[in-house]
């Protein structure tokens, strides 16, 4: 066993636990946990992308950002959209301003856009799940995170072992066909155990539907955040957590399947 694979085994043995805690406790513990991620997401998304913390554009983005996440979860969606708005709006009329050619003012407006969407607007769908539905929110976000995890765990396991057809040559060359099927059994495995643990009141084939949703949107929302690597020329976003890369590289699968759980719970597990 390399030293790298213990070292994620111990973060993954430390945090998890954590990270579940804090789901089930809900609130502001859960709000708080969320807005950590988000607020180291948005730095690592902003130094990955040559935003500086002496310019205008960093100081705007960071608490609008931050704010867009914490309105959404404390407040309401609707006046979360409100301070994005109020963050597309300001952005795009400092940005119009600056000293640069008009092709790289749009491509870096596009860029902030799209960081606080990711990361200002899908984040809340994980206090979304607990909030919304509290008598099963901590079970539901204990199967969002279990597959999560034991899908990346296996993906990776089987595409090293009998992986062979690439699955998105240009975005991640590592990852496989064979990996991204081995991940799916994750979110089957998860359906099952789940369904007679914890919610047994749910049927195995919705809670089935439920793990192949989260699992296959997880592994593709992986490879949306590898395109914003490979489009700024990075491996990882940071190195803050050992073993694992950064905020955004932990948590990419979550920032994509937590909306989608969200969905499938609204309109049709509780719909």
């Amino acid at each position: 066993m390399n030293k790298n694979l213990i070292t994620r085994i111990i973060v993954a043995a430390i945090f998890g636990p954590l990270i579940i805690l804090c789901s089930y406790i809900g609130g502001y513990w859960l709000a708080g946990m969320i807005l950590l991620l988000v607020a180291i997401g948005i730095i690592e998304f902003l130094a990955n992308g040559n935003i500086k913390a002496n310019m205008v554009s960093f100081w705007i983005t960071l608490p609008l950002v931050i704010g867009t996440a914490a309105v959404s979860m404390l407040v309401s969606s609707q006046s979360g959209y409100m301070v994005f708005i109020a963050f597309f709006l300001l952005i795009g009329l400092i940005l119009s301003v600056c000293k640069m050619p008009p092709e790289l003012l749009y491509m870096r407006y596009a860029s902030l856009v799209w960081g606080a969407v990711y990361l200002g607007l899908l984040y809340p769908f994980v206090f979304y799940i607990r909030s919304e539905f509290p008598e099963s929110g901590g079970d539901w976000l204990l199967f969002l995170f279990g597959t999560i995890w034991l899908s990346d765990t296996l993906a990776m396991w089987v595409g090293k072992t009998i992986g062979s057809k690439k699955l998105a040559t240009h975005v991640s060359p590592g990852k496989t066909a064979e990996g991204f099927i081995g991940g799916i059994f994750g979110g089957l495995l998860i359906a099952v155990l789940l369904g007679y643990w914890r919610l047994s009141a749910i049927t195995l084939p919705l809670l089935v539907v439920a793990g192949l949703c989260v699992s296959i949107v997880g592994q593709l929302g992986d490879l949306v955040e590898s395109v914003w690597k490979r489009a700024v020329g990075i491996k990882d976003s940071s190195a803050i957590v050992p073993g694992h890369g950064g905020i955004l590289d932990r948590f990419d699968s979550l920032l994509f399947s937590a909306p989608i759980l969200y969905w499938f719970l609204k309109f049709i597990v509780y719909g």
